[in-house]
C-alpha cells in the first residue's frame, strides 16, 4: 500500500557547522510518499523542492545573504537542480516503530548511498538524516577541500530533521 505524504503538514529542518557556529532553516517537500506491506515500511521515494530552502536563524540582509549563496553555483545550485531526490532501497525492522534505511540520495545529478533510522507512528514518520555534502559536489568552505579557511571552514557533514504526515 502506498501511503502519500502531505506535503504541507511535513516539514524538513536543516542544520550546517561551521568552525564559527552553525546555521538552520528549513526546505519544503514536493512531494513524497512510503511503500507498506502488512503494515511495515518496504520503500518510497521523495523530492525536495531546493528552490524554497530557506534560513531560520537570521533575518533582514544577512538571511537574504545567506539564502541567496545557499541557492547559488556554491552550494545547491537550484537553478540547474531544482529538485534533489531521496529513493528507498531497503528497509529493515529493527524494533517496533522503528527502522533502519538505506536508501540513494541524488543532489546536483550525484547519487550516494545515505542511512539513518525511521520511525513511524499512526500517521507519521520521523528521521533525523546526516549528509556528507562534499560527496554531491557541494565543496564550498570544506575544510577537506580547501586549506586556509580558518574560522570560516565550513563542516562537511549537515543534518535534516524530518517530519512526514499522510
Amino acid at each position: 500500500m502506498k501511503k502519500e505524504v502531505n506535503v504541507e503538514q511535513s516539514n524538513i529542518n536543516w542544520k550546517g557547522k561551521k568552525l564559527a557556529g552553525s546555521h538552520s532553516g528549513t526546505i519544503n517537500l514536493k512531494e513524497g510518499y512510503i511503500n507498506f506491506e502488512d503494515n511495515e515500511p518496504v520503500g518510497g521515494e521523495f523530492l525536495m523542492d531546493m528552490p524554497t530552502i530557506k534560513v531560520t536563524d537570521l533575518s533582514g540582509k544577512n538571511k537574504q545573504q545567506l539564502e541567496d549563496h545557499l541557492k547559488n553555483e556554491d552550494f545547491f545550485a537550484v537553478d540547474n537542480y531544482p529538485t534533489a531526490k531521496l529513493v528507498i532501497k531497503n528497509v529493515v525492522k529493527k524494533e517496533e516503530g522503528t527502522y533502519g534505511v538505506l536508501g540513494d540520495l541524488t543532489i546536483k545529478e550525484k547519487t550516494n548511498p545515505v542511512t539513518f533510522d525511521q520511525n513511524i507512528s499512526g500517521d507519521s514518520a520521523s528521521a533525523k538524516v546526516v549528509i556528507d555534502r562534499s560527496k554531491f559536489n557541494v565543496r564550498y568552505g570544506s575544510g577537506s577541500f580547501f586549506s586556509n579557511l580558518g574560522d570560516n571552514t565550513i563542516h562537511d557533514n549537515f543534518e535534516l530533521d524530518v517530519n512526514l504526515k499522510f
